[in-house]
């Protein structure tokens, strides 16, 4: 892959936002955002040595939007090319999964679809995963090798910029003029950076090595008491499945307007207590438990038994954001555990 030499981002940013919308990421707190970026801002962007707290979906499948009206049909709007930078290899991993929802087979959503056509991937490079984070798992890394417009790797004196696909490679030739050669050693240092952080996400996550499968673990516990037990610190904030990039479960409700009727789409949860309910009133996941086993039956067994690929990219955000301590790597140990027999006993339940 075609790489360049860039001392400072600005230049690069402006360059991007010549011709686009562009998001960057802001630190707010102790977490990262997007906003758009402003080239006559004083305050500098800071490069994200870590996923931002809010999920890439949000460009792509936008938390309340319409789908339909009537007596007319509802025609996508023109949606203006768009650049988002700071993502990590768990949000490029996360639109793949989201693609096959949205943008394959004979279910392609016209909206999603423009969306995705016009957004301009430029990812960066993880330096300080979080504890929270466990993407090694699903054969994550700290940096991506494909499926972007830009890489963007820090390095001691700048950054190293690489092209991943033609629009990349486009946008470098037309503004040539910004870059350099990279020096001698800053791959060598890139590499190791890279290294370094794929050490540290082994070491975080050393004890959620199973000896089998987490699809034939979560698979043949259907039965256990932890989804039960795991239940109880739950407070059903429905936090897990809004700030996961991969969950995309929606529901559409009708409204009025002046003239027409209007059908909108809106995120859904799972975790809703009346989430599966039917018109008769039957709800098959009325219990908390049944809906924590149902979402992990979804990331880990359904989707991947539909598309062959894991539904989770480990990108923590739902440990983060659960307001009950809630982890999913828990769950999976000691589902794990019980597997193995050592959990023979089943679990008790805190009074």
């Amino acid at each position: 892959m075609e790489t360049v030499f860039i001392s400072k981002l600005k230049p690069f940013l402006d360059a991007v936002a010549e011709g686009m919308e562009l998001y960057v990421p802001k630190k707010t707190g102790e977490h990262y955002v997007y906003s758009r970026y402003d080239p006559s801002a004083e305050t500098p962007v800071e490069f994200n040595n870590i996923r931002t707290c809010t999920p890439i979906k949000e460009f792509l499948f936008p938390l309340r939007e319409l789908a339909a009206i009537f007596p007319e049909a509802a025609e996508p709007e023109e949606v203006k090319p768009f650049a988002v930078f700071g993502l990590k290899d768990c949000d490029l991993r996360s639109i793949e999964i989201l693609d096959k929802v949205f943008a394959e087979e004979e279910f392609r959503d016209p909206f999603y679809v423009a969306r995705r056509e016009n957004m301009f991937i430029i990812l960066s490079d993880c330096s300080e995963p979080g504890e929270s984070c466990f993407c090694n798992l699903f054969d994550g890394r700290p940096f991506a090798q494909s499926g972007f417009d830009l890489n963007v790797s820090k390095v001691k004196d700048g950054f190293i910029i690489e092209a991943g696909s033609q629009k990349g490679r486009d946008f470098i030739e037309k503004h040539s003029e910004l870059f350099s050669d990279v020096p001698d050693g800053a791959l060598a240092e890139r590499d190791e950076n890279r290294a370094e952080t794929q050490n540290q996400l082994e070491q975080n996550n050393a004890e959620l090595r199973f000896d089998a499968p987490i699809k034939e673990i979560v698979e043949n516990s259907q039965d256990s008491d932890v989804f039960d037990v795991e239940a109880q610190n739950c407070i059903e904030c429905q936090a897990c499945t809004r700030v996961c990039p991969t969950c995309h479960c929606f529901y559409l409700y009708d409204t009025t307007q002046k003239d027409y009727f209007a059908k909108m789409k809106m995120w859904d949860s799972c975790m809703r207590v009346g989430y599966a309910a039917v018109a008769g009133g039957a709800n098959p996941y009325k219990i908390l438990g049944d809906r924590i086993k149902h979402r992990l039956l979804h990331k880990f067994v359904y989707f991947l038994d539909r598309y062959g690929i894991n539904m989770c990219v480990g990108c923590g955000r739902c440990i983060d954001g659960c307001a009950g301590g809630g982890d999913i790597r828990t769950i999976l140990r000691k589902l794990s555990e019980e597997a193995k027999g050592k959990g023979k006993k089943k679990a008790k339940i805190a009074k």
